[in-house]
């Protein structure tokens, strides 16, 4: 079935995405207190090779995504645990080329008791459902610092392809400069990936 190019409108629109085990809701203010509480976990924030805000810098962090949002040119959203009804982390759709039927998923973090627990494929499931059955893309790419083997390893395990390196693209708040790793799940490969995402979230498979 030939899939019509969604509008702009479309692209920029945050609905809520209930998956098996996360609800991905509109991202707002009133999730800062629970957020600020995953963060701690870890000390995640103090990561020298990601930008995730402290529980002190949550509040500003939350309404600098919701300006994004406002202009139009990021859809973010809270990872809520359905079991807890507590958001555990932050997504968002960025980088979105409505025109050519692109986006990316990124500027995501989860706290850290929710990994290798399926919490990261529910959410990834339901964006790129999202991305590929509703919106009609064509290709949603993920980006990660090199020196981020983690991120590296998980954005691999959902199925995505390396692209290649941009060399020398951001200069970091140290002032060093980061290697930036760009993956990509194009429409073709997507009903795969669905599959291995969907036997992830179940548990029977890793």
């Amino acid at each position: 079935m030939e899939i019509t190019p969604g509008s702009v409108a479309d692209f920029t629109a945050v609905p809520t995405l209930v998956g098996a085990r996360v609800t991905l809701a509109p991202l707002s203010l009133d999730h800062v207190p629970d957020l600020a509480e995953a963060v701690a976990e870890g000390d995640l924030w103090q990561t020298w090779y990601t930008r995730i805000p402290s529980p002190d810098d949550m509040a500003a962090a939350v309404q600098h995504r919701l300006d994004l949002r406002a202009a139009g040119e990021w859809v973010p959203w809270a990872v809520v645990r359905l079991d807890t009804g507590k958001a555990v982390g932050m997504t968002s759709f960025l980088n979105i080329r409505a025109d050519n039927r692109k986006l990316e998923i990124g500027s995501t973090w989860l706290a850290t008791s929710t990994q290798r627990t399926g919490i990261n494929s529910d959410a990834k499931l339901l964006q790129l459902t999202h991305a590929f059955d509703t919106l009609g893309c064509v290709a949603v790419e993920f980006r990660t610092h090199w020196h981020n083997q983690q991120s590296r390893a998980a954005i691999a395990r959902l199925g995505a392809k390396q692209d290649g390196i941009l060399r020398n693209n951001d200069i970091w708040r140290d002032g060093t400069l980061r290697d930036t790793v760009v993956f990509s799940i194009i429409e073709s490969e997507w009903p795969t990936v669905r599959l291995s995402l969907t036997e992830k979230v179940a548990g029977r498979a890793r």
